[in-house]
């Protein structure tokens, strides 16, 4: 069971982990132990999660969704199984916090009429100084 708020869990059949072989720097430990994490969380069956939050989540997943509706996260930071393994986890906890936040609509306001006709007597202003700003001609 995978806390992410007091109210929502993830349940273990939603997780699947499976470890590789971690590429960089190991040493000869690292052709031997497989530290790689990957963590897979099949957000689309998920019964937790409601649709809008799975289609802000599939947004923020990104090449991570796979076709099936499944999120793939892949850790291989550390040395460690366990921490990667914790790595993981709380990547997919703060991607699905992110999810559960509900963007606020956007109120169309129109600008006042003073804003107006103070932004074209500025562009008037600034204008008239470039203007000025020209070669004087010469007089016959």
């Amino acid at each position: 069971m995978l806390h992410v708020t007091d109210t929502l869990a993830i349940a273990d059949w939603e997780l699947t982990e499976s470890f590789t072989r971690s590429s960089g720097p190991g040493g000869q430990n690292v052709n031997k132990v497989s530290t790689a994490v990957e963590l897979r969380f099949e957000a689309a069956r998920s019964p937790n999660l409601t649709p809008a939050v799975k289609a802000r989540l599939k947004r923020i997943a990104g090449r991570r969704w796979t076709a099936e509706g499944a999120i793939l996260i892949r850790a291989e930071e550390t040395r460690s199984q366990e921490r990667n393994r914790a790595i993981a986890r709380e990547r997919l906890v703060e991607m699905i916090k992110q999810a559960l936040i509900q963007p606020k609509r956007r109120i169309a306001t129109r600008p006042t009429l003073g804003s107006q006709r103070r932004r074209l007597a500025a562009k008037t202003v600034r204008g008239q100084v470039k203007a000025l700003r020209g070669k004087p001609e010469a007089e016959e």
